[in-house]
């Protein structure tokens, strides 16, 4: 049912249209001034408001225009007995679905309701479209493992337990998280992502909880945090072992509570919302360092589920190829071209330290650079370029005439450069893959001569 707020100083009016909406199957709220016709916005799941113009306290227009700024997705059918052009089109400039002038018709207002209702049941089926189209690609893969994952993804989704997610860059934990949402009893509702380790410490705790205009400084005006964007879906926490202590406390308190405050609001705020969160780190070893806290990790853990690298699991490399040679074939109504069976052999002997998503890139860069119908393996191996040299160029010919100090340096510097490689040439992921402090890193880089890739 839809849920309708009506705010209006005139008690006759309030109950009239009450009733009348009622009697349509709708569910009312009432306010009868500005700010506590906001309170009721902020604490229920309203679809539509009729506002008055005239409003004791707080103006209408300044209702209506903190309305868009917290809620866009809410109409606003504004209603006057003082009505004039300049007062129309501001409320329409605003964001107002229409304009009605006092005494009101009821069928009018009862056409309008509805037609309001069914642009907002279109803007949500519009975002719903978006989110298809540019959902990433589904589930490929018949090995033992993805067979495990897929139960696992049918047995936690109908329920609203938390989920942790844990495998290596590239591995598809976001693809697991969608499939997820999409077959829980929150799939009409909305998937928001957060990539912890993309935003700074600073902004984080704003960008999951929101803020209050002037809570500091920048704060313009207020915003709506990941959590509330997320009420009756699905928050997605990418990476959440790079979350600040800070950050963690919150979110453990969200998880007990399911409630918060905005940054420099007072006002709690209660959201319906499934925790799903994903990490490429150890993560107990991040618990042994105390960088992230247990406490959190026992909340988030509820359902594991552990992705394989690619290496692991080589029995999905074909029909992965498969599919992305397909995706990304030059022309709608060309062709789909192949690997040779030279070249899947070469492809099969590479470990893709960046799992999935690296094979992907490399699926597009044979469909751009090449025009054979079937794909050497001459093409295969210039395509996969340095990294398939790093993989084979470790025998030990090359060190039977070194000194040993020699040897050892060079040794030094090719598993260095292999790691460095692996880790997109992040020298703090590097460092705790290698299990040495960055400072480390950084003073062995400057002595063997690696050069960073940017």
């Amino acid at each position: 049912m839809s849920r309708v707020l009506i705010i209006d100083d005139e008690p006759g009016i309030r109950n009239v249209l009450k009733d009348i909406l009622e009697d349509e199957n709708y569910t009312v709220f009432t306010a009868e001034e500005g700010l506590s016709g906001l309170s009721l916005v902020e604490k229920e799941s309203i679809d539509l408001v009729i506002l008055d113009i005239w409003l004791p306290n707080m103006g209408g227009i300044d209702v209506l225009r903190e309305i868009k700024q917290s809620h866009p997705e809410v109409e606003v059918i504004v209603i006057s007995g003082h009505a004039n052009i300049d007062m129309a089109v501001k409320a329409v400039k605003l964001g107002a679905f229409d304009f009605l002038e006092k005494p009101l018709s009821m069928d009018k207002v009862i056409t309008l309701v509805k037609n309001a209702l069914a642009m907002e049941d279109l803007k949500k089926e519009n975002r719903q479209l978006k989110y298809s189209l540019f959902m990433e690609d589904p589930l490929i893969g018949s090995s033992p493992a993805m067979k495990k994952i897929r139960t696992l993804i049918d047995q936690s989704a109908a329920s609203d337990a938390r989920i942790l997610i844990m495998g290596e860059n590239g591995t598809g934990k976001e693809l697991v998280a969608r499939e997820i949402h999409k077959k829980s009893r929150r799939c009409d509702g909305p998937f928001v992502t957060v990539n912890c380790a993309a935003i700074p410490d600073t902004l984080l705790e704003s960008e999951l909880f929101g803020h209050e205009k002037g809570a500091f400084t920048g704060a313009i005006a207020r915003r709506r945090g990941k959590f509330e964007m997320a009420d009756e879906g699905t928050l997605f926490l990418d990476e959440v072992a790079d979350m600040s202590s800070s950050a963690q406390a919150k979110v453990l308190r969200v998880i007990q509570e399911l409630k918060f405050e905005r940054i420099g609001g007072e006002k709690s705020i209660s959201v319906d919302v499934r925790l799903i969160a994903a990490t490429n780190k150890n993560i107990q070893e991040e618990i042994k360092k105390q960088l992230f806290r247990e406490d959190l990790y026992f909340r988030l853990n509820v359902i594991p589920i552990i992705i394989p690298p690619l290496r692991e699991r080589p029995e999905d490399l074909r029909e992965l190829t498969n599919y992305f040679m397909e995706k990304f074939k030059p022309q709608k109504n060309s062709e789909k071209r192949t690997i040779s069976n030279e070249g899947m052999k070469i492809l099969e002997d590479y470990t893709w330290p960046g799992n999935v998503r690296e094979l992907k890139n490399f699926i597009e860069r044979i469909n751009v650079m090449s025009d054979e119908e079937i794909i050497s393996p001459e093409t295969a191996h210039y395509l996969l370029g340095e990294k398939i040299k790093e993989e084979r160029s470790w025998n030990l010919k090359e060190f039977e005439s070194m000194k040993l100090n020699e040897a050892k340096d060079l040794f030094e510097k090719k598993l260095l450069t292999l790691k460095l490689s692996q880790n997109n040439f992040n020298i703090s992921k590097t460092a705790e893959a290698l299990g040495i402090y960055p400072s480390n890193l950084h003073g062995k880089i400057k002595k063997l001569g690696i050069k960073i890739q940017k």
